[in-house]
């Protein structure tokens, strides 16, 4: 499982020209599964995720979780973060889990971001079109890999 974490002091997912989803201060969450991902990889993922200290403190010092400074946030599935890329000109998304397993797997990390939050978390929908618009604060982006936790 591989994630994005966008820190941001606004963002909004929007589907149709209906926002399905907006947050304040919080992180944009961009979520991609690949076959082999397990129940592990989503509680390891949403542990790391809630508990991330990439928030300033009063001394300008990334020292602050999202719980505790009382953020949201919005996840948003991403297949093409398992794009290769190395051959060619055209990505693959061979590795990126199909649908029958991806879906259970995003449900399962909203549930699990959302209990260790202890609030609701924004979504987008599985497979649809959507706009995202974000103003990322910092600008603060982090990359979480399941497979590959010491990067």
């Amino acid at each position: 499982m591989r994630i994005i974490i966008q820190r941001v002091s606004e963002a909004s997912v929007t589907i149709n020209g209906v926002v399905k989803s907006s947050i304040k201060k919080g992180y944009l969450v961009l979520a991609g599964f690949e076959e082999l991902d397990t129940t592990e990889d989503i509680e390891w993922t949403a542990n790391k995720l809630v508990n991330l200290r990439i928030f300033d403190d009063e001394n300008d010092n990334m020292n602050l979780s999202i719980k505790e400074v009382g953020g949201d946030i919005i996840i948003v599935s991403q297949f093409t973060l398992y794009a290769l890329t190395r051959k060619g000109n055209r990505p693959s998304f061979i590795k990126a889990a199909k649908p029958d397993i991806a879906i259970p797997l995003y449900e399962k990390l909203v549930q699990q971001v959302s209990t260790a939050l202890g609030k609701p978390v924004g979504t987008g929908e599985f497979g649809a079109d959507m706009q995202v618009a974000l103003i990322n604060d910092g600008p603060v982006t982090i990359q979480i890999d399941s497979k590959n936790p010491n990067t």
